[in-house]
């Protein structure tokens, strides 16, 4: 049985951490979140310690490792722009770190921490769960399989939010890394790991609720659109009261991955306890691509642009 710290206990994603560490048989000795609305703990770990206060949590989790309880791995579900940080403190502790999407901000993040790992000999693990999924793993397979075939791909992603989100670190784009990173950061590095390296990547709007470009891979050319405004909603999902809308088709082909995604943070973990994690290298590309969307100068609609961006 190992030992988990959690660095975000708050937040929407925490559970399915706690969930797949309890799945895995294993331990959370201690959580840390500024927010003390973690009553979920309870369904999981009710004798987990807990701190709102870093400081303490530091010197906790320090205490333990000198007393000869020592944290295997700690768990990081904070806000974007402090991963960074608390995957330095998980390393300096002497575990490894799991650490959700997008693991950094910045790809020259991404060097630095790769310096780290090499100095303390830990391994940082990234939630890629996508990889994980039945259906991308068989369209890979397909792709793979079909060598000079180019493909061409729509990714719509609408996940309707409220004005709280604005307020919200979320709404911050030197905190979230904006829309392209905050909820598009797994399917560009899904869609790379599906068809190959970004050879060139053009953004054509970006604002705060809505981003679309347009990215060629090797083996695709892929039009995208992500967006927070329900007035996008397609019909179909407003006849259906569904405030979320996402479709990937392949050659005008819907991808169907809407289930499955129930235990892919269990799996993630069991893949990171056999020593089979995504590393830094694996998460790279995408934080490559998302920084590029951030720092483009939008092109407005013109050549390529998706269908459901109004024109």
């Amino acid at each position: 049985m190992k030992n988990f710290a959690l660095i975000g206990a708050a937040g929407y994603i925490a559970p399915r951490h706690m969930r797949a560490i309890k799945d895995t048989e294993n331990n959370l000795i201690a959580a840390l979140d500024k927010c003390d609305s973690v009553g979920i703990i309870d369904s999981f770990f009710p004798k987990a310690d807990f701190f709102t206060e870093y400081e303490r949590f530091d010197r906790h989790i320090d205490k333990l490792r000198r007393g000869g309880k020592k944290i295997d791995y700690v768990s990081i579900c904070t806000p974007n722009y402090l991963h960074d940080s608390h995957i330095r403190f998980a390393l300096k502790q002497n575990a490894d770190a799991i650490c959700e999407k997008p693991i950094v901000l910045n790809p020259w993040n991404v060097d630095a921490l790769s310096e780290i790992e090499r100095e303390t000999g830990r391994k940082i693990n990234t939630i890629l769960q996508l990889r994980l999924h039945p259906s991308i793993i068989a369209l890979k397979k397909k792709v793979d399989a079909n060598k000079d075939k180019i493909y061409d791909v729509d990714l719509t992603y609408i996940t309707s939010r409220g004005n709280w989100y604005y307020i919200s670190w979320k709404g911050d784009h030197s905190k979230s890394g904006g829309i392209a990173t905050n909820i598009g950061v797994h399917f560009f590095d899904m869609l790379a790991w599906i068809f190959g390296a970004v050879k060139s990547n053009v953004v054509h709007v970006t604002e705060n609720n809505k981003a679309a470009g347009f990215l060629q891979l090797k083996k695709a050319n892929v039009r995208w659109f992500l967006s927070l405004d329900d007035t996008d909603l397609p019909k179909v999902a407003i006849e259906k009261n569904q405030t979320t809308y996402r479709s990937i088709t392949v050659e005008g082909e819907e991808l169907e991955f809407s289930g499955g995604f129930t235990d892919l943070h269990t799996e993630s973990y069991k893949q990171i306890l056999n020593g089979n994690g995504f590393s830094l290298l694996d998460a790279k590309q995408s934080i490559e691509t998302v920084y590029t969307i951030r720092n483009s100068k939008p092109l407005g609609l013109k050549g390529d642009y998706h269908p459901f961006l109004k024109k």
